[in-house]
């Protein structure tokens, strides 16, 4: 089980990782202490690894800002589920391997710091003693979702090391 956060509507990446640390903060846990700094100070203070985002409409609209998806991913996010997302944004979080789920009813059900279970398998997320449906992910998706995001995904299925070297078998 997670614990959910739950925003609004239209929150956009400068809002989510503001802008004016774009090119300051370089190590992960500088960039993840300012996670919604100014929409939820609480959030990067008491927000725990394994918790979810539940917003509303065009999630992650704005620049194309990676770090937008990365403080989230930093500070240990298991997954965003919103009414939509900005697109930037929805490619962003799949090449950085932070799960992003649309599903509206839950958005509308949804309460702040209850718990939240997401299953993959069954295409489902449960909060408030209810359980709702979500389009599944595409195969393609949930393997660099799995994976950890676009580079390690591939890395993998081209038999890569982490430094580039081809693995050789034993």
């Amino acid at each position: 089980m997670n614990r959910l956060w739950k925003y609004g509507d239209g929150v956009d990446t400068d809002v989510i990782f503001p802008g004016k640390y774009t090119y300051t903060l370089k190590e992960p846990g500088e960039i993840a202490a300012h996670a919604l700094e100014d929409l939820d100070p609480r959030f990067a203070k008491e927000s725990q690894a394994g918790d979810v985002i539940v917003a509303g409409k065009n999630w992650g609209n704005g620049s194309s800002r990676e770090q937008a998806v990365t403080t989230l991913k930093y500070r240990g996010i298991a997954a965003v589920v919103a009414k939509s997302f900005g697109r930037i944004y929805y490619r962003n979080a799949v090449n950085q391997g932070l799960l992003l789920l649309t599903c509206p009813e839950v958005v509308d059900a949804a309460v702040d710091g209850e718990a939240l279970t997401i299953d993959l398998a069954t295409s489902t997320i449960s909060t408030g003693g209810r359980t709702f449906a979500f389009p599944p992910l595409s195969p393609s998706v949930l393997s660099m979702i799995e994976a950890g995001g676009l580079v390690p995904h591939l890395r993998k299925k081209l038999g890569l090391t982490a430094t580039g070297d081809v693995k050789i078998a034993d």
